[in-house]
């Protein structure tokens, strides 16, 4: 597996950003420029990554290509697939977004996000995006969510026979999908029925943890790394079984300094696990 964070890091320039998460002890990076940035910008970080023997794991999306207002929803529809194509221009490994949300809020969770319409129009929107991309070497990515389709291993299989493209693959977050008491006390037996179900399709993983609060009712909140009581090395040991050289994406860090201390917490939990430079 190669450890990576969502973070660019405080740089001034390509070549800086790469030899700083070398220094870290990255070997899988998020690419940090944009589609509508220009291209001599983006060949800067393609080629740094290149050089420095950095997996470009992920291109972030992160807009509501499910959006209410049909202005909105086709803006966002346009970048999910300039991501996209992005993504295939640099050999990364996924462009990832969320489902989407039938709410104000673009990642909220709402009711109507587990309609039968929901599904319809999620099924819909994957599969204009990678028609309309047309890539040949990246795949485009659900990240699972709490609150959205699809919660589940078994739904993401689910989404993946509805969209019925060779271009759709997984993104893994398996802290989202720790939404009840279920799975939160069982989350070794969770991780198992992901790799089980899902292995082969992943592209890409997130790495954080999850707490649970003693209030009531249950109450599980998202932290930093050792923060919680998330099994960190299972489940990379599961991932890394089902790819060597699996992307694990340290991310929702505040500061850069935040950064630092987790993803070396990270190392010495996972200490012979991941890929070294």
């Amino acid at each position: 597996m190669r450890l990576g964070t969502s973070s660019p890091l405080r740089h001034s320039s390509a070549d800086e950003w790469a030899k700083n998460h070398c220094v870290l002890g990255c070997s899988a990076v998020v690419f940090p420029v944009q589609s509508n940035e220009p291209l001599d910008r983006i060949d800067e970080y393609k080629n740094a990554a290149e050089k420095n023997g950095l997996m470009i794991a992920e291109v972030g999306i992160w807009r509501n290509a499910l959006a209410a207002d049909e202005q909105e929803r086709r803006k966002n529809l346009d970048y999910c697939v300039e991501q996209l194509r992005l993504a295939d221009y640099l050999g990364a490994r996924c462009a990832v977004n969320v489902a989407g949300a039938f709410g104000e809020r673009w990642d909220g969770g709402y009711k109507a996000n587990f309609t039968d319409e929901a599904w319809k129009q999620t099924v819909s929107m994957i599969q204009y995006i990678i028609d309309t991309a047309n890539v040949k070497d990246t795949y485009f990515t659900i990240e699972p969510m709490p609150w959205m389709i699809p919660t589940s291993p078994k739904q993401y299989l689910r989404l993946i026979e509805m969209v019925d493209r060779d271009r759709f693959a997984v993104h893994l977050d398996a802290v989202n999908m720790i939404n009840s008491a279920e799975r939160y006390f069982g989350m070794e037996e969770f991780i198992d029925e992901c790799a089980e179900l899902l292995g082969s399709k992943i592209r890409s993983c997130h790495l954080k943890d999850v707490h649970l609060k003693q209030e009531y009712t249950i109450q599980l909140e998202e932290c930093a790394p050792g923060q919680g009581e998330f099994p960190l090395r299972y489940y990379s040991e599961a991932m890394d079984k089902t790819d060597i050289d699996m992307p694990m994406i340290l991310e929702h860090l505040d500061t850069d300094e935040e950064y630092l201390k987790y993803f070396a917490y990270l190392k010495g939990q996972l200490n012979g696990l991941y890929k070294v430079l």
